[in-house]
């Protein structure tokens, strides 16, 4: 008889991790997916192109719902998780329904956070995060609202695309002095502040948001140096915070995140988390390619592998249609590597390579991405770069033949 085994949350980490069992051990558990969203799970990543208007939500769908019916995997989408009793085995859902597992996977992701403003209630302000949120936006955009974006981050700045290109006058605010600043140096965050504003986005740094202006609904956004302006709707994308609730009231180890071992174990036998909800070795991942690192080590350890985790390199892309940036390792050389760089202020192009002992460590490209992929096996491997260095900044296929 199969062993149930129920994941909690229905996204990309989950996803993942039901496609790496089935290709490893299909049949040997009985799988259950909750999820809280009323929809299949769907690429997240791509939220900023259906809210521009140039995909639809059902063609980021990840798997079709014959894939999931053909690995024998009930899912449960549209459904809470309510409670969990980890003496009885059983999942309560807010409908009143109960699931038994054997083992229990949480995957329930992160929220966006929404900044303790005052206004921060009034109707109009809203975050980006999910389809229901792309929905509510795409009705702002439509009536070429004015709409504030509160977060210069990764989130922020899809969020600002994607109102853009459907139809809002939008301005970017953040608060410090250049955008992207935990993955970008000084001169990349410069050109991509242009690359930005070439797309009809107002920016506005070291602009700390300090209260929603308005009565019964969004009027204006007031700033800390005494600024203000007009909107008519305000869109937190100032940071995620991992969703950890459930599992910390049911008993589960929790600090930021859910947290693991190296092989995604939590402090309770036979109970395991990954994704964004996850805390390992101190560290949050807030990205998609950790989770789908994690999958692939914890379909390992339930096939009864003994694959460990020992965390990720951190890689940022950047999904904006037109404004390519991407951002890995130790970018700033803050362990003391030296530093390759090169632009073309004309051609908004921007390289910059950090190399410590003969080793590629970090790397930030703006304008042209052609070379992150293997920019990213560079780093992750630590392969001597040897001979190809002096043409390592011209990208792989120079690089590559240097080095042969």
């Amino acid at each position: 008889m199969s062993e149930p085994l129920v994941i909690i949350g229905n996204g990309m980490a989950a996803a993942r991790l039901v496609d790496e069992l089935s290709k490893r051990a299909l049949g040997r558990y009985a799988i259950a997916v909750i999820g809280e969203e009323p929809r299949l799970a769907y690429n997240r990543v791509l939220l900023s192109s259906v809210l521009a208007g140039e995909t639809e939500m059902a063609d980021i769908e990840l798997k079709p719902a014959s894939w999931w019916r053909d690995r024998g995997v009930t899912l449960l989408y549209g459904h809470k998780a309510r409670a969990i009793d980890l003496g009885a085995r059983r999942v309560s859902l807010e409908s009143g329904e109960e699931i038994a597992f054997s083992k229990l996977v949480f995957a329930t992701g992160s929220r966006a956070l929404r900044l303790a403003l005052p206004g921060a209630e009034l109707p109009g302000v809203c975050v980006f995060r999910d389809g229901a949120d792309v929905d509510a936006l795409k009705r702002a955009a439509a009536q070429r609202k004015r709409i504030v974006v509160i977060g210069g981050g990764l989130l922020g700045l899809e969020a600002a695309y994607g109102l853009a290109k459907s139809g809002a006058v939008v301005t970017l605010a953040h608060v410090t002095d250049r955008l992207m600043e935990r993955q970008l140096d000084t001169p990349a965050a410069a050109l991509l502040k242009r690359l930005i504003e070439s797309k009809g986005i107002d920016v506005l740094l070291e602009a700390n948001a300090v209260r929603i202006l308005g009565e019964e609904r969004v009027r204006g956004v007031e700033f800390a140096d005494g600024r203000s302006i007009e909107t008519e709707a305000v869109v937190f994308a100032a940071g995620i915070a991992p969703n950890k609730e459930l599992a910390r009231d049911a008993g589960v180890e929790a600090q930021r995140g859910v947290v693991v071992n190296d092989h995604l174990e939590t402090n309770i036998d036979d109970v395991y988390a990954l994704g964004e909800c996850a805390q390992h070795r101190g560290a949050c991942y807030g990205l998609v390619e950790p989770a789908y690192e994690q999958a692939r080590v914890l379909a390992a350890r339930l096939c009864g592998k003994d694959d460990a985790y020992a965390g990720s390199v951190v890689s940022t892309n950047l999904k904006v249609s037109g404004v390519n940036v991407f951002s890995a390792g130790d970018f700033l050389g803050s362990n003391g590597g030296e530093t390759i760089s090169w632009r073309d202020q004309g051609l908004g192009l921007y390289k910059k390579l950090v190399i410590d002992n003969g080793r590629l460590v970090g790397a930030v490209l703006v304008g042209d991405t052609s070379a992150a992929l293997w920019c990213s096996e560079l780093i992750r491997s630590g392969a001597d770069i040897g001979e190809s260095r002096d043409s390592l900044i011209f990208g792989r296929a120079l690089g590559d033949r240097r080095a042969a």
